[in-house]
């Protein structure tokens, strides 16, 4: 990305500065569509930008809104019986519901958890759509929780056991009770959030009660200890929790889950990820990131800003994902050999993306955009199978593999889950605001109403394949502000904008806003021009592997389909047990460069049509946006073979 850390540094810090003065907007976002108020905990910093809630923005006609709508008729397919089968026998109530398989299954340990990704893509669907038949989906489970949370008598809800934590206590062998817990409680919290659920808030809370209660007796070290075992986003569900309600002691509770051998060397500006199972730790920076909003610590700032920074610019890959093999194994920067069919685990990319929205709402700044851009529409988009709405663990980078899709009621991995949530929030970054204005960071066809300004803007574009966006607004009376429009850093030549028609005289540099300020009236049209163009993006530690770029895209050569079954595509007959691609890659991705043509200039490609380009090696290979192959292999890093500059003679 070419990032300039100090200046990132510099510009977080302004907000970090800013610490005591408070403001309503995180406690606002937090609070529920329709409920009465809560005495809600006031972050004790400054948002220089601030996402609209989601209810005010809908999609309009795009791959993201058809993806989101192939998402949602998968997700009416799963029965709220189904979801809460092992939550009502687990609390000795009967259910004749067929259990779900997979991860889901009777017999296997996380059970439980995909119910509350459930919730909360319920929750999200519902801001987005307003579906009351998808409301009414959420509520049903929550009423079912709320049953077996009575049962139980001490706020406990799970699908399974309370003997599991008794296993994690004495160090016995368990799959990451907490883990499941933190998605049950998130997505009892996006329930309460999105649609107004007073009972899921009360369910939350019972939960959290629980978590206290079983933390409070457990030493700081044995603690530690049991931090060992994967617990998810605890700390960040616990502290919305504590803004939403004011209740302290849901901090002091998620304090409980930081790892100290994990944030001292970040807050020290020390990478030691190397050997670290990433989707464990991502999210708990997500949670420092929250106690830094509601604490203005400027510890967790840093814990969180410098882990960003190391991930991203060290340890991740071109369509901006991270892990392989779900670790990071090497050490920063040198990722020449970790290119493998479980390259990039898609849970990763989803937590990225969260953790990228917290630090850009501190800063205003519009690069980490660059970075959401990339991931969301390479990493994200995509890895989602457009017929059945099955979902991919691993993305894999190593040439020549495919993508694998999980089954519609045998899988429910992580991912199944994480996928689920993404693909019903689309609308969630495309806006942003603050005093003085507005922030239009992502280019998708999409509505804003903002009743406080009586306006109502209308974005209308084919972006990426065409290459800028037209904003209309809708104004009930006149309105002075800003309208900040990113100029994303591929931009690099070529840019313009117009008023009404009226082309201005000035643009503004790749990576920054160009900032339009004015008494905007009714019918006024912004157009936006941003040319793409062709370049290749080394791989982190390895110069002779290139990956393509055109704008935002990664484009991925195609190899063809040839050996490929429909059981080595998609999760069939495995029980949810196989969430990578068996089999071997076949293909290859090279390109000989002539003498004097330098490899990220990415001369050795040629455009022949709408996002459609060819290599000039000795197939000709097709190359297309990698969020478009499918049922095929392809190639995501090209083997440059580099003339030497010297012969002897």
């Amino acid at each position: 990305m070419g990032l300039d850390r100090r200046r990132f540094l510099s510009t977080a810090l302004t907000a970090a500065g800013a610490a005591a003065v408070g403001t309503r907007a995180g406690a606002e976002a937090l609070r529920p569509a329709a409920a009465p108020a809560r005495r809600a905990m006031q972050p004790r910093i400054e948002f220089l930008a601030e996402a609209f809630p989601l209810r005010q923005v809908r999609l309009l006609d795009s791959p993201f809104r058809a993806a989101a709508e192939v998402n949602d008729a998968y997700l009416q397919t799963v029965a709220p019986e189904r979801l809460v089968h092992m939550f009502r026998i687990t609390s000795g109530l009967p259910s004749t519901a067929e259990p779900l398989g997979g991860w889901e299954s009777p017999n296997v340990e996380l059970r439980g958890h995909f119910c509350g990704h459930y919730m909360s893509s319920v929750g999200l669907r519902y801001a987005m759509t307003g579906e009351e038949k998808v409301k009414a989906q959420g509520d049903e489970i929550v009423a079912q929780l709320a049953i077996c949370q009575k049962k139980n008598r001490n706020g406990y809800v799970s699908a399974f056991p309370e003997s599991f934590f008794d296993r994690l206590y004495i160090d016995k062998q368990v799959w990451a009770p907490f883990y499941t817990i933190h998605k049950i409680m998130a997505g009892l919290l996006d329930m309460y959030t999105h649609c107004g659920n007073q009972q899921a808030l009360a369910v939350a809370e019972g939960l959290a009660d629980w978590t206290g209660h079983w933390c409070k007796a457990i030493g700081d070290a044995a603690m530690q200890r049991i931090l060992n075992t994967e617990f998810g986003g605890m700390e960040e569900a616990l502290y919305n929790l504590a803004a939403l309600t004011g209740n302290y002691g849901y901090a002091y509770t998620a304090r409980r889950f930081e790892v100290t051998s994990f944030f001292d060397p970040l807050a020290m500006h020390r990478d030691e990820l190397q050997g670290l199972h990433v989707n464990t730790h991502i999210p708990q920076v997500i949670g420092a990131a929250r106690r830094y909003e509601l604490t203005g610590d400027p510890r967790y700032h840093e814990i969180a800003d410098y882990f960003w920074h190391e991930v991203v610019e060290e340890r991740s890959y071109a369509p901006g994902g991270t892990s392989n093999g779900e670790y990071w194994d090497t050490p920063p920067g040198q990722l020449g050999k970790a290119l493998s069919r479980s390259s990039q685990e898609c849970c990763c990319g989803y937590n990225m993306l969260k953790l990228t929205r917290h630090l850009y709402q501190w800063t205003a700044d519009p690069r980490y955009f660059d970075q959401y851009e990339r991931t969301l529409f390479n990493d994200r988009l995509g890895t989602q199978h457009p017929g059945d709405g099955g979902k991919q663990y691993y993305f894999p980078l190593q040439t020549g593999w495919w993508r694998y899709f999980s089954s519609k009621f045998n899988s429910f991995w992580c991912c199944d889950g994480t996928g689920a949530e993404e693909f019903s929030k689309f609308g969630d970054s495309i806006y942003f605001y603050n005093p003085r204005g507005l922030f239009v960071n992502l280019f998708i066809p999409s509505e804003l109403r903002w009743p406080e300004r009586g306006l109502t803007i209308t974005q209308q574009t084919r972006f990426p394949e065409e290459e800028g966006t037209t904003l209309t607004l809708k104004a009930e009376r006149p309105v002075a502000m800003q309208v900040n429009l990113r100029i994303p850093a591929w931009a690099t030549s070529g840019g313009s904008v117009s008023v009404n028609g009226q082309a201005l005289p000035a643009f503004s540099n790749p990576g920054s806003y160009l900032t339009l300020e004015r008494t905007w009236q009714d019918g006024d049209r912004i157009e936006l021009k941003l040319p793409m163009s062709l370049r290749a993006e080394a791989l982190k530690g390895d110069a002779t592997q290139q990956a393509p770029m055109y704008g935002p895209l990664v484009l991925g050569a195609r190899l063809g389909a040839e050996g490929l079954t429909e059981a080595m595509q998609y999760d069939v007959n495995h029980g949810g047990t196989i969430v990578a691609p068996r089999g071997r890659p076949e293909g290859e991705a090279t390109v000989a460069l002539a003498r004097g043509e330098r490899a990220e200039e990415a001369n050795w490609i040629t455009q022949t049509g709408t996002l459609q380009f060819q290599a000039k090696d000795e197939k000709q290979t097709a190359l297309i946006p990698l969020n478009q192959v499918l049922g095929e292999r392809y190639g995501v890093y090209w083997k440059i073979q580099q003339p030497s500059l010297y012969r002897r003679g």
